[in-house]
């Protein structure tokens, strides 16, 4: 009788990834540099090579004369040599929420052979028409600036290994956020409510004790909200206690596009605010990091303010770190929220003079 034998492999492909953010500061200023003409970033070295990311304010090439291009190259000048494949994912980030936007030139990025010794250098890179994104509802451009984000994924040698002739079950990605975000929208079960200006929530106890510390202190704590079935919030607006319920939920902030770009960073605010009130510490450090990214002159102080109040030491920073950065201390002293942060927070003032003077000198 014949013996039947059985074997496998398996090839796989591994890749370096590296994400580099560059960012140009007085985008009119580059414009008119010409066709073909760029502006490029400090060296990015992923997978053992050498890359720069190019800005083409008027152009790449006579084909794309009414966009700005954005393309990826290795660079000449580094020791890297050698043959590489690679895919690059280019993006403008909306200034408003900080969101990426992809402009890769096909639907999908797709491998390119970047070969040094033969300087065979296909062409990667994406493009946006000029108008679309000077347009100020855009958001790309912002106090004059842009940011330019690219993900660069090197795809290295494959390996084929023997494998067992198992296999491997494909177990789907963890949905408890959708059920738990279902549970809030339909109040099934539900055991508490909260009035919020005009405005009623339905919850369940035990998940915001579970989540927050001050929630499980009202609800089990022996405090008189344990045992109402209706809780008035003072002094918060319902769209941020509703982004604050999502969060509990969900562990994930509620879709925006009910929100302008002004708007939804001052719902931002007020979510802070009731993050710090029921110390949800993770939610009040994603809070700070939008803030972060969509400081305005006009608003500094009072971001000031409100990092200060509540403590918010890298939101702070953040706001010292774009005035010195932009040598505007006249600007924000010409605002009325300096005058107010200088009745009501002179202390927080002197530490920003200090520190912006500080990094001015570095």
């Amino acid at each position: 009788m014949a013996l039947e034998s059985k074997s496998s492999s398996r090839c796989t492909t591994e890749t370096a990834k590296g994400t580099h953010v560059l960012e140009i500061v007085g985008y009119s200023l580059k414009k008119g540099l010409g066709i073909g003409k760029f502006v490029q970033s400090a060296i990015v070295t992923v997978g053992g090579y050498d890359w720069t990311i190019r800005f083409y304010p008027d152009g790449a090439n006579i084909s794309y004369a009414d966009c700005v291009c954005v393309s990826v190259s290795r660079d000449l000048t580094g020791k890297s040599k050698g043959v590489a494949r690679a895919s690059c994912d280019l993006r403008l980030v909306n200034k408003d929420t900080g969101l990426p936007k992809s402009i890769w030139y096909p639907s999908q990025p797709t491998p390119s052979v970047f070969d040094y010794n033969n300087r065979v250098f296909p062409e990667c890179g994406g493009s946006i028409e000029r108008s679309e994104l000077e347009l100020e509802a855009s958001g790309y451009i912002k106090d004059d600036s842009l940011t330019i984000e690219c993900v660069l994924t090197v795809i290295k040698q494959s390996q084929v290994t023997k494998t067992t002739g198992s296999s491997e079950i494909k177990v789907s990605s963890s949905n408890l956020s959708d059920h738990f975000g279902k549970l809030l929208l339909e109040g099934k079960g539900s055991d508490v409510t909260f009035s919020v200006g005009g405005e009623t929530f339905a919850a369940h106890k035990i998940i915001l004790a579970a989540r927050s510390p001050v929630f499980e202190a009202e609800m089990y704590g022996g405090m008189k909200e344990g045992k109402a079935e209706s809780i008035t919030v003072e002094d918060m607006q319902p769209a941020a206690f509703k982004a604050l319920l999502h969060f509990v939920y969900t562990d994930s902030l509620p879709d925006v596009g009910d929100f302008g770009g002004d708007d939804y960073v001052e719902m931002i605010r007020h979510l802070l605010v009731a993050a710090d009130r029921y110390a949800m510490d993770r939610l009040k450090l994603i809070c700070q990091n939008i803030l972060g990214k969509n400081l305005a002159m006009e608003t500094l102080a009072t971001t000031l303010a409100l990092a200060d109040h509540h403590n918010c030491d890298r939101l702070k920073e953040a706001c010292i770190e774009f005035i010195a950065s932009k040598d505007e201390m006249d600007a924000l002293m010409a605002t009325q929220g300096y005058s107010n942060l200088k009745r009501t927070c002179p202390s927080v003032l002197i530490d920003v003079f200090e520190k912006a003077s500080r990094l001015r000198r570095a």
